[in-house]
């Protein structure tokens, strides 16, 4: 009896344990309006609000590790808190040290139809930034916006005013460009994405591309503009 009782606490200690340490590596998501009295701060009070966005930072992050295929705590970022500050400041937001903020000038001045889908986009291309490898900051800073995009097109996010697929100059132009670009890379190989962002937590060179999809990148762009350029041709 003496025997099953110490296999008793043994068990129970090692789930207090694995219990802690999981508890220890939960991400946490915090959303404060810092001007809820301005317009954009009383707008993201009355049309989004606080709730809403801490389950779309949890949500988008739950993509992201989907998506890049991180499914264990060691593949990812070792981040434990996620924030996101509605703050009066320029453009859209910006991420900073886990850190998101919001403009509340852009959420005052948005004349869209719906405001909350607009920035349930945003949110989903910043946690992009908490939760992808850069190259060890070598990468491109285009690239690395485009990876952003290309997880907020996934998600279904897409801006009206994004480029169609094949549209852009370079491969590199970022954002809307790369991420179509990205899109065409991954119908190529299923999963290239992921063993993008995944071979970047080391570093990062354009041979990544070669030892992915076989090819340098420009010959890439190149197949890919000519796919559509033929494909509207056609039509």
């Amino acid at each position: 009896m003496a025997h099953y009782a110490y296999l008793l606490m043994l068990l129970l200690s090692s789930l207090l344990i694995l219990s802690g340490l999981q508890g220890t590596h939960a991400v946490q998501y915090k959303v404060i309006n810092n001007v809820g009295s301005t317009p954009g701060g009383i707008r993201f009070t009355n049309e989004i609000g606080i709730e809403y966005s801490e389950s779309t930072l949890a949500a988008a992050s739950e993509f992201i590790w989907q998506t890049f295929g991180q499914t264990s705590l060691a593949d990812r970022m070792d981040v434990q808190l996620v924030s996101m500050i509605v703050d009066d400041i320029n453009g859209k937001a910006y991420t900073d040290n886990n850190r998101i903020h919001v403009s509340a000038r852009y959420i005052a001045s948005y004349s869209g139809d719906d405001v909350k889908t607009e920035i349930t986009g945003v949110l989903y291309h910043e946690v992009t930034h908490i939760w992808q490898w850069t190259g060890m900051k070598q990468a491109p800073k285009q690239l690395i916006e485009g990876i952003a995009d290309y997880i907020q097109l996934k998600a279904g996010y897409a801006e009206s005013d994004w480029v169609k697929p094949g549209e852009g100059k370079k491969w590199d132009d970022g954002y809307d460009v790369t991420a179509r670009f990205l899109d065409y890379c991954n119908s190529l190989r299923d999963g290239f994405v992921a063993e993008l962002n995944a071979k970047m937590r080391t570093g990062y060179s354009p041979q990544i591309f070669v030892d992915l999809l076989g090819k340098k990148v420009n010959r890439i762009w190149s197949d890919y503009k000519a796919k559509y350029t033929n494909s509207t041709q056609t039509n």
